[in-house]
Parts: C-alpha cells; sequence; structure tokens
C-alpha cells in the first residue's frame, strides 16, 4: 500500500517542479533580456572614446542592432516550430553568452558591429521566445502573469544602467574591469537560465504541426492587423518616453539633467508598479477593454502635462502607469486569441510592430524639428522651439490615443461576432 501511494505522490509534485522549472525560465529570461537591452547607456561613450567613433558610426551601430532585433523576431517563431521552445531558447541565451565573449575580445569597429549584432539577434530571440514561452505555460490567469512576467524586465531595466556603471569601475587582477569586463559579465548571466530549461519539459512542443494556422494567413485577417496597428501605437508611446522626457524637461523648463532624470526614474517606478499590481484588472475586465482604457489614461496625462506645463509635469510619469500594461497584455490577447499559432501569431505581431517602432521614432524627431523651424519665423527662435517640443512629446501622447481608439475598434468588432476575450 505504501508504494502505490507515494508513487502517486511523485507524479502529481512532478507537474508543479516543472512548472517552477519553467518560471526561472520566463522570469529570469526577462531579467536577463532587461538587463542586455539597458547596460549599453553607461557603455557606450567608453566605445565610443577608445574606437574614437563619430556620432554617424554610433548611429551605424545602434541601426545595425535594430536590424539584428529584427530580423531575429522574422524567424524565431519557425525556429521554434521545427526544434522546439525549449531549445530555441537554450540557443538565445546561448548566442548571447558568445557575443559578451566577442564584445571582450573586440579590437577594433568591424568586430564590436559584428558582436552587438550577435547579442541583438539573441535578444530578438529571446523576446519572440519568451513571449511563446509565456503564453503556453501561463493558460490561467493570463493577463495577470504576463504582466508579471514584464515585471521583471522592468525591473531589471531599471537597475542596469546602475549596475553596469558600477561594474566598470571595479578592480579585477589589478586593473578596471571596464566595460569589456562588464559586457562579459553581465552576458554570461544567460547561461543560469539554461540549466532550468534543460530540466523543464515545454508544453506545445510536440504541437502537431497541421494544428497551426500558417503565417500568410495573418496577413488576410482584420483582427491580425487591428492587434498589430494597437500595439505599434502603444508601444513607440511607451518607447519614447525613455528617450524624449529627459530631452524636454530640459529644454521646455530649463530642468537640470539630475532634474529631469529623476522624473524619468519616477515614470519607470510608476511603470513597474502598474505591470506588478494591474494584471488581475486585465483577467477580469477583458484585454482588449483594458488596454482600451489604459491607453486612454496614459495619452490624457501626457497632453495634460503638456497643456497645464511645468506644475503639471508629474503627469508625464503618472503616464507610465497606463502604458505599462499595454504589451504583455497585447501578449496575453495573442495567447488566447490563437491558442494553436501563438508562435505564428506573435512573430506576425511583433515583427510588424518593430517596424512601425522605428518609424515612429523617426516621425517624433522630425515633428520637433519641423514644427520647431516652421514658428521660429513668427514667433521666435525660443518659442518655436517650444511649440516644436510641444507638438513632438505631443504626439507621444495622440499615440497612446490612437492606440485607444484601436482597442475601441477591435473591442466592438470582436463583441460584435462574439469573439470577446
Amino acid at each position: 500500500m505504501v508504494l502505490p501511494n507515494s508513487t502517486k505522490i511523485k507524479k502529481q509534485a512532478h507537474p508543479k517542479w516543472n512548472y517552477f522549472m519553467l518560471l526561472l525560465v520566463v522570469f529570469g529570461g526577462f531579467l536577463i533580456f532587461g538587463f542586455s537591452e539597458n547596460i549599453k547607456g553607461p557603455a557606450i561613450p567608453k566605445m565610443q572614446s577608445e574606437f574614437q567613433l563619430d556620432e554617424m558610426q554610433l548611429g551605424l551601430l545602434l541601426a545595425v542592432n535594430s536590424l539584428g532585433y529584427l530580423i531575429a523576431c522574422s524567424f524565431t517563431g519557425l525556429l521554434s516550430a521545427r526544434l522546439g521552445i525549449k531549445w530555441t531558447a537554450i540557443l538565445a541565451f546561448s548566442s548571447m553568452t558568445i557575443s559578451g565573449v566577442l564584445m571582450y575580445l573586440s579590437t577594433n569597429y568591424a568586430f564590436l558591429s559584428a558582436s552587438y549584432f550577435l547579442m541583438y539577434i539573441g535578444n530578438g530571440m529571446l523576446e519572440i521566445g519568451l513571449a511563446i514561452m509565456a503564453a503556453r505555460i501561463f493558460t490561467k490567469n493570463t493577463g495577470t502573469m504576463m504582466n508579471l512576467s514584464h515585471f521583471f524586465y522592468g525591473l531589471s531595466s531599471t537597475v542596469a544602467p546602475v549596475i553596469a556603471s558600477s561594474m566598470m569601475g571595479w578592480s579585477v587582477f589589478g586593473g578596471e574591469l571596464g566595460w569589456r569586463g562588464m559586457y562579459l559579465v553581465m552576458l554570461s548571466l544567460s547561461l543560469l537560465p539554461v540549466i532550468p530549461s534543460i530540466m523543464g519539459k515545454f508544453p506545445g512542443d510536440d504541437q502537431i504541426t497541421s494544428e497551426r494556422i500558417p503565417l500568410k494567413q495573418f496577413f488576410k485577417d482584420k483582427v491580425a492587423w487591428l492587434i498589430v496597428a494597437l500595439l505599434s501605437f502603444g508601444v513607440v508611446s511607451e518607447m519614447a518616453v525613455g528617450g524624449w522626457l529627459v530631452y524636454y524637461l530640459e529644454k521646455a523648463y530649463g530642468w537640470s539633467l539630475d532634474a529631469a532624470s529623476s522624473m524619468l526614474s519616477i515614470f519607470f517606478l510608476f511603470f513597474m508598479l502598474s505591470r506588478l499590481f494591474l494584471g488581475p484588472v486585465t483577467d477580469k475586465i477583458g484585454y482588449t477593454l483594458s488596454i482600451m482604457l489604459f491607453a486612454a489614461f496614459s495619452g490624457i496625462c501626457s497632453i495634460a502635462a503638456i497643456l497645464i506645463g511645468q506644475k503639471a509635469a508629474i503627469l508625464f510619469a503618472v503616464a507610465g502607469i497606463g502604458i505599462a500594461p499595454i504589451y504583455p497584455t497585447v501578449m496575453a490577447l495573442l495567447a488566447k486569441r490563437y491558442p494553436t499559432s501563438t508562435d505564428s501569431a506573435i512573430t506576425f505581431t511583433v515583427t510588424l510592430m518593430g517596424i512601425a517602432s522605428v518609424i515612429g521614432n523617426l516621425l517624433i524627431g522630425v515633428i520637433i524639428d519641423g514644427v520647431g523651424e516652421f514658428f521660429q519665423g513668427t514667433h521666435g527662435a525660443s518659442e518655436g522651439s517650444l511649440l516644436g517640443l510641444q507638438a513632438g512629446y505631443g504626439f507621444i501622447g495622440l499615440l497612446a490615443l490612437l492606440c485607444s481608439a484601436t482597442s475601441a475598434i477591435l473591442f466592438f468588432y470582436l463583441r460584435k461576432r462574439k469573439e470577446l476575450i
């Protein structure tokens, strides 16, 4: 009697152990992802100085990296269908570790660019891979768990620049660790999630290929295009804050770099806490409605901050509460909308979103310059520049409102078809 009972207990415990291993991969993967993307801030000036790079070479370095990221996003879904998400994840983590070694050994600009390109290939594979993984694992409370997963990305993104800056000054073997050693150490951490990846069994890897929706079918799906549109609007609005908020506060209000950076830190604090606590709300009221309400809140906060002026600057940070849940909630929506073809749905959506993000960020700069130059003749240089900045940052708020409007279209379309999630 003892043996059958103990065997039964062991069988019941195994799925829990496997789930724990998978959580380590997903949460650990998002931590690594956040670190790898955001340690470059303190490192880039050091690289520029060592290799004597001009701004054009630096811009080309970052542009090539974005290209590598988009290329990886385009093939990772197919790779996961062929190799399985387990080995796709292991390959992504391993490529990032190798890129860290190559960066440490880089001796010239071309070598550095190739190393960085490989890292962003790994980053792109990791983003798609983790999204597919999370969609397969979190079949219950999907919105909550997706937001919690992305909380770990936000956490590591927030502390990454501080840690990277500190590490570069460490004394190792009588010398300074520097940017090379920092990248080597930080990217070597990518090997840690490989251990639970090998030990865990990932659901969906044995799924019959015929059950999947071909990628080309998504090009004919109206819902898929609406999701691409709302995610593109939301993500460009989210990412633009990191690039433009400090600049806006410095130029428009004359804030010091420290004061403006502090406001950006508050934005990321609200951003992180939102993903930690608002996930259950998305499961309760529905994913499409959640995106519509959160995006509207973010857009209203940003535009109100501009219209009211400096005394309402805190609203720039508060906008992070609304914009933070957009990306993970869309991933939850894709998981529920396309349960047998989540990998194809995520590949289609994120790849097109990446292209839209490049265009969107360019537009912000064009609007700031264009509007500023247009009004300088009639309002003076100072007033014209301010109007340009307001127009550019207003466009960031407008993108959040467009995300909300697109979500509303999707909401009523799905409700009419009785397919609301």
